[in-house]
């Protein structure tokens, strides 16, 4: 329960992300390491799970929060033997995943993203469902290099895949697998315990995640330790109780809305009423999450 509550509230500052730094002051915030790995680590702190990578190639980060906190997401690298990141992947565009990017790139970091990141960081955003705007990045933020596919990283003993999963979470998102170590990064395709945020008004979709959740399942095995992108650490177990949770959910909405149901005849059909106490102590309730993802299901 505690798990839920902290990831929940973690989300809800990122969609405050335009009011000040002062909203929760940096100095308020702890980023831990948790182990995931020998060279694998999961960094938390306020807005979307880090991925670590450490070795004797330079460390490997996957997302990076928010901008205020970045000296202390280096201090906690350091802390489990790495340095400046040299390299960063980002899993999608969301400011609570992107927001260190302009500290690092000036640092020297080689940022990494899918092709459609790079194209919204650099236009900025408004994503009307929590009224949140994100001003264009500078251009150290900015990826330099990016995928439309599938990109392939040889470093620390291992080989490091990040694989494009279209119109998931939003239409820029990818997943990132450790290979060797047995370690997924799922980004916001997984919330781990709860109803996910899905951004429709920038290509996301509920078929689009269950997609991407049956491609991260079919390379996971028992042993397998995921990364959510909000929550717990995760494994197989806990991902495919998600993807179920997902059907469900995707059947009764398109059953809904394929009778001429709009989106409030929608929600007062309570068409989530049974999955409410396991999925609903979170971000959201149910009614709140039908009434924002409504709109992209099909």
């Amino acid at each position: 329960m505690i798990g839920k509550i902290d990831a929940a509230l973690a989300i809800i500052v990122a969609v405050l992300m335009t009011l000040p730094a002062t909203v929760r002051a940096a100095e308020d915030i702890t980023v831990s390491a948790i182990q995931v790995s020998e060279q694998i680590y999961m960094l938390t702190g306020q807005g979307g799970n880090i991925g670590l990578f450490v070795g004797e190639d330079g460390s490997f980060l996957i997302d990076d929060q928010f901008a205020p906190l970045t000296d202390k997401i280096v201090a906690a690298i350091r802390s489990v033997g790495g340095d400046t990141p040299k390299f960063l992947i980002n899993t999608h565009y969301h400011g609570d995943h992107t927001g260190g990017n302009e500290n690092l790139g000036r640092e020297g970091t080689l940022i990494f993203s899918h092709d459609n990141v790079r194209e919204r960081l650099s236009a900025g955003s408004f994503i009307s469902a929590f009224k949140m705007k994100g001003d264009p990045l500078a251009k150290e933020g900015l990826p330099v290099v990016t995928f439309s596919e599938d990109i392939s990283f040889h470093l620390n003993g291992d080989t490091v895949h990040a694989v494009h999963v279209p119109h998931a979470h939003t239409d820029g998102d990818s997943f990132i697998h450790f290979k060797m170590a047995n370690v997924i990064h799922a980004g916001d395709i997984f919330f781990n315990g709860f109803y996910p945020f899905i951004d429709v008004q920038h290509g996301g979709s509920l078929r689009g995640m269950i997609t991407a959740v049956d491609r991260i399942l079919a390379l996971a095995d028992d042993q397998t330790k995921i990364i959510a992108g909000h929550g717990t650490l995760g494994n197989k177990t806990q991902l495919a109780e998600y993807r179920r949770m997902l059907g469900v959910a995707h059947e009764r909405l398109r059953t809904l809305k394929e009778s001429g149901k709009t989106a409030e005849e929608a929600i007062a059909a309570s068409p989530l009423a049974d999955l409410e106490a396991t999925w609903g102590d979170g971000l959201f309730k149910g009614e709140r999450w039908i009434e924002i993802i409504y709109p992209g299901v099909y």
